[in-house]
């Protein structure tokens, strides 16, 4: 158990620091995802072209997921976040004034790779300022990035009937959030790289963080199957009007960020492997449900179960892999990060090619399998880390 830091008022300021770090994240992917269609128009890109555009992003982020582990070894989180701010917003504003679809792909993988030195180095951040207190945190980081994103929401709608162009909102996002960075770098808490002389320039999880890499892969395959395949299962599976398509994602996005703003006080009492174990089965329980009642009211409690099952799991499981390793926790991340994000890479597209083959209802079925795998894969965490301790009270 950590303990309650002896500076309240300089633990206070590095967790605002922290916030501001995933705010800025939250807003500036937002503004992009929101302005898509209108970058589309602007290319005259018809859906293949643009989801081959759009796979250089993820393709990025994952390529630099093991470099970004090397470089925490040898830097401290809190200057690679900064950079990774830096280059971030800098290709943010990049993507409003791409002309050519090569353009747009060579822009976005390289938003891609800055958005993986910010997140998993905010993350790393994270972690620090959980030292810091004896009572759960982390999760309202998570919130403050889903709030974010929601604000992002709204300032895209209102640009939108300014009828002013991605270029310029883009330019505006990425100059007002370098200032919040700057901002807010001094107070970001100064944590200590873990350099060793056989680091390796590839970081890869071991078998202790296989598992928590795993849950992770499986947590994220559900939330790129949510955002990308959600609208679809309402208008496919539910047959809901065409008003009425985008219930499910709003009910799960709403459920999602509740859930990440009230999950550190059910961790506090729960504990954090109780807690994931009943995400898991929340999940799987959504996917099933959503599968077997087709129908707009039960789709609506099933992708809000989903989103309160998916919405704490990643800052915990990403908590709990920093406990133990004997890894620095800026490479630990970073090797669980890269299982996981292979997850929100891999599955989504699968998911496209399962639905044509059988159906929405039954490729929903058999997501619930990854809520499944999270409960069972905790339940083996507990019991390992319990013989563990029980051999070494033994050996005591």
């Amino acid at each position: 158990m950590t303990t309650q830091p002896l500076h309240t008022g300089r633990a206070r300021s590095a967790r605002i620091a922290t916030a501001a770090f995933f705010f800025i994240s939250g807003f500036s992917f937002s503004s992009w995802a929101s302005r898509i269609q209108d970058i589309q128009r602007h290319l005259s890109l018809n859906k293949a072209e643009l989801g081959l555009s759009l796979f250089a992003l993820p393709v990025g982020l994952v390529l630099t997921l093991p470099i970004t582990g090397y470089l925490l070894q040898r830097h401290s989180s809190r200057n690679i976040m900064m950079i990774g701010v830096l280059i971030f917003n800098l290709m943010l504003a990049l993507l409003g004034i791409v002309n050519h679809p090569w353009q747009l792909g060579l822009v976005l993988f390289c938003f891609g790779c800055s958005r993986n030195l910010m997140n998993i180095s905010v993350n790393a951040q994270s972690v620090a300022v959980q030292a810091l207190y004896n009572r759960s945190i982390i999760t309202t980081f998570h919130g403050v990035w889903s709030l974010a994103g929601a604000i992002a929401g709204l300032v895209t709608t209102l640009m939108t009937r300014m009828q002013i162009s991605p270029g310029w909102h883009f330019l505006g996002v990425a100059v007002l959030m370098t200032i919040m960075g700057f901002i807010a770098f001094p107070d970001s808490p100064h944590e200590q790289p873990t350099r060793k002389a056989d680091s390796k320039r590839f970081v890869w999880p071991d078998k202790y963080l296989l598992k928590y890499g795993l849950i992770s892969f499986a947590v994220m395959a559900c939330e790129g199957t949510m955002l990308d395949w959600s609208t679809i299962f309402f208008q496919d599976a539910v047959h809901a009007g065409e008003n009425r398509v985008g219930t499910g994602y709003v009910c799960y996005m709403i459920a999602m960020s509740t859930g990440r703003f009230t999950g550190d006080r059910l961790v506090n009492m729960l504990g954090i492997p109780t807690m994931i174990r009943y995400s898991g089965i929340l999940v799987c329980c959504g996917f099933m449900l959503s599968a077997l009642i087709p129908h707009v009211i039960p789709a609506s409690i099933a992708f809000m179960m989903i989103g309160f099952g998916v919405s704490c799991v990643v800052p915990l499981v990403l908590r709990m892999a920093t406990m133990k390793t004997t890894m620095g926790s800026g490479p630990a991340i970073a090797a669980v990060s890269t299982v996981g994000y292979l997850g929100f890479l891999i599955v989504p597209p699968v998911v496209g090619f399962l639905s044509e083959a059988a159906g929405m209802q039954w490729t929903f079925a058999i997501m619930a399998l990854f809520g499944a795998l999270i409960t069972y894969l905790i339940l083996q965490i507990k019991e390992a880390t319990q013989t563990t301790t029980l051999t070494e009270s033994i050996k005591a």
